[in-house]
């Protein structure tokens, strides 16, 4: 009896013992569960960030007299925020740069400004708008806007600013200007700069202006380039009636590769080729859907491109359907060749087929048109379609789904251009081969007119606009072509000179061009930290199971389907709630970070009738569209080299510019 009486008292003190140290360990582990940054008011996962201005210093504390820890910090630097205080007379921010609560010190609150929105803009190619202006404040901007020549006075601005630059001179009194876009280079497309958005207000239709800081770190290193190199790639339709065009690219390369030679520049233009065909899966004797037959190769590999290129043969037997995997072609083009010593990067797409998109259930990418256009972006890479219009599309109804394709594929910001289809009419085989060759052989010699302007040292000009659209094919393949290639030497000339975006605190600019008011000045793009993208891919991923499950059973339980998924992958379950009549964002699903984005999106505002009531193709579309972004949103996470970090230690701090287009 004593013995159980002994070993009852002895488990209790084993149990009182084992609780006393859990009790520690909360007490310990408390202060850092609640250390993470303040919240943004009125949302629960998204937390406060703020840029410093020049001249801010780090203190020890909320004081004027506390200890400097860093003196003129780093100009526009990303602080998250840790508390907020009042103190001397002013407002101070406790601040860090990693989210995990890693805290630098404290700023006076007149040397941030508050960055609420994951929003950030990027330059357009110029291809032919004016440079941005960066304009005091907005009622400079608007009174511009709205005047009666606001094209002459924009551009009458931009030349004050120049010269007042060029004799660093002070500006006169009440000068509207604060900064300028670089006019006669183009800041890097790969170069990182921080465009972050405060405001948007639109007072004209179809334009905002934007409060915007402009912020170029300067720390990112370019390549060191001093000669411009041109990569022409291929990109062949190989299935059956594509001989005569396989013939007559042969023979355009031999004259491209003559004219390149009788210039003195065999080493910077190369030639790239690339075959595509379809489903091997479904048809096993086409032998291959997609495959590199040369690597980028320039004069002085012409033999051997040449050999790549006489070894390309049509098949030998018809694929499942008329549309092929062109989109096989351009990522394994994307994918598989080396781009890198090349500045200027343009593919040439040919077929008289329809692309096969991701509904097709032998697409061999899962991708469409959108995600193929921003990998190619990504890359640098501009994308001519050179559509054979055959009299057999034309009877199978495949002429107009092709064009609408290719035309969303080589969409260009700038409506000078438009896009890069080429329609080709091969109505008359011989004919259309002449015609195919002309244009093949007109888009080749703007870029090797590129290339002698840069070894020449000579400024290519913009491109007049042509008087009517009745150039035809030819002429129009020739025009865009030259727009590209100043676009280009404006950008290898930014590469090569490191030209940086303005510096500005604080500005307001037009996101859309003052002289071309037509023409977007900026490309919108979120930044999405590692954290942000893996859980909208893990969400979306919940979404796109739940539709097709409901859609092969016939279920009526949609979104009880996501909730229930979504809540076993959270690590707040709690935060999910369904109530009539929700959409998908109202779900709280998807990421507080896209309630706010100025876009209309047709998965966020989703509801569970919108979805019953839509029929199977409409169904069908929601799910392909989901698809896509599922398979970018991978390669995004792939793409370590250009991931940023702020200064944070945390790699779920880091962040990647995700453009607008891409989001769900």
């Amino acid at each position: 009896m004593l013995i159980r009486k002994v070993n009852r008292i002895k488990a209790c003190c084993r149990a009182l013992m084992v609780v006393t140290c859990l009790m520690l360990v909360w007490v310990e582990a408390a202060p850092a569960q609640k250390c993470k940054p303040l919240l943004i008011p009125g949302k629960r996962s998204i937390f406060q960030q703020v840029i410093t201005h020049p001249g801010a210093n780090l203190y020890a504390s909320a004081s004027q007299t506390s200890a400097i820890l860093e003196a003129r910090i780093k100009p526009f630097t990303v602080y998250y925020v840790y508390d907020r205080t009042s103190a001397d007379d002013a407002d101070w921010l406790k601040v860090g740069l990693s989210s995990n609560c890693e805290i630098n010190g404290w700023v006076r609150g007149d040397k941030i400004s508050e960055w609420r929105q994951s929003l950030t803009l990027v330059f357009t190619e110029r291809q032919g708008r004016q440079p941005v202006l960066f304009f005091k404040d907005l009622e400079a901007l608007d009174t511009l806007a709205g005047s009666a020549s606001p094209s002459e006075e924009a551009m009458q601005l931009a030349s004050q600013f120049e010269a007042i630059q060029m004799e660093n001179s002070a500006a006169p009194s009440g000068f509207p200007i604060l900064a300028m876009e670089p006019s006669e280079e183009a800041v890097s497309r790969t170069r990182f700069y921080l465009m972050p958005i405060f405001q948007t207000v639109e007072l004209f239709e179809g334009v905002k202006f934007l409060e915007l800081a402009s912020i170029d770190p300067g720390t990112w290193q370019l390549p060191q380039e001093s000669d411009l190199r041109t990569s022409i790639v291929f990109v062949i339709d190989t299935t059956i009636s594509m001989k005569p065009y396989i013939d007559r690219t042969r023979e355009a390369v031999r004259n491209i590769y003559d004219a390149i030679q009788q210039a003195g520049l065999s080493d910077k233009v190369a030639f790239g080729l690339v075959a595509f065909r379809s489903s091997t899966e479904k048809t096993p004797d086409l032998e291959y859907v997609s495959k590199v037959l040369s690597d980028l190769r320039d004069g002085r590999q012409r033999v051997e491109f040449e050999s790549a290129l006489a070894a390309a043969e049509e098949a030998g037997v018809s694929s499942h359907s008329f549309n092929e995997d062109a989109f096989a072609g351009l990522k394994t083009a994307l994918d598989k060749l080396n781009w890198a010593p090349y500045q200027s990067r343009i593919m040439l797409l040919i077929t008289d087929a329809g692309p096969i998109r991701n509904n097709d259930p032998f697409s061999s990418t899962g991708m469409n048109e959108a995600e193929i256009a921003d990998m190619a972006a990504a890359k640098g890479v501009r994308t001519f379609v050179l559509h054979l219009r055959t009299p057999l599309a034309e009877r199978l109804n495949n002429i107009n789904y092709a064009e609408a394709q290719y035309r969303a594929l080589t969409g260009q910001s700038d409506s000078a251009i438009g896009d890069l289809y080429l329609p080709i009419d091969a109505s008359d085989t011989e004919a259309g081969v002449r015609t195919f060759g002309r244009v093949v052989e007109g888009v080749g010699a703007q870029m090797v007119r590129l290339v002698q302007a840069a070894s020449a040292g000579e400024r290519l000009q913009m491109p007049d606009q042509p008087s009517s659209g009745t150039d035809g094919v030819v002429a129009d393949a020739e025009r865009k072509a030259a727009i590209l290639g100043y676009a280009m030497q404006l950008e290898f000339l930014g590469r090569r000179g490191k030209i940086q975006a303005p510096q500005v605190v604080t500005s307001w600019v037009s996101d859309m061009d003052l002289v071309r008011p037509d023409t977007p000045s900026f490309k919108v793009t979120v930044l999405l930290t590692k954290n942000q993208l893996s859980d909208l891919y893990q969400r979306l991923r919940v979404i796109l199971d739940q539709a097709q499950r409901t859609k092969r059973t016939g279920a009526r339980d949609f979104f009880q389907g996501i909730l229930s998924a979504a809540a076993q992958i959270s690590r707040d379950p709690t935060q999910f709630s369904l109530k009539p009549n929700q959409n998908l964002g109202q779900l709280g699903l998807l990421g507080e970070f896209l309630d706010d984005l100025p876009y209309r999106s047709s998965i966020m505002r989703l509801t569970e009738e919108d979805w019953y009531r839509m029929s199977v193709g409409e169904q069908q579309a929601l799910v392909d569209d989901i698809k896509s972004k599922i398979k970018r949103y991978q390669q995004y996470n792939n793409d370590v080299s250009n991931w940023i970090s702020f200064g944070s230690t945390d790699p779920g701090d880091s962040v990647y510019r995700v453009p607008l287009s891409m989001m769900p």
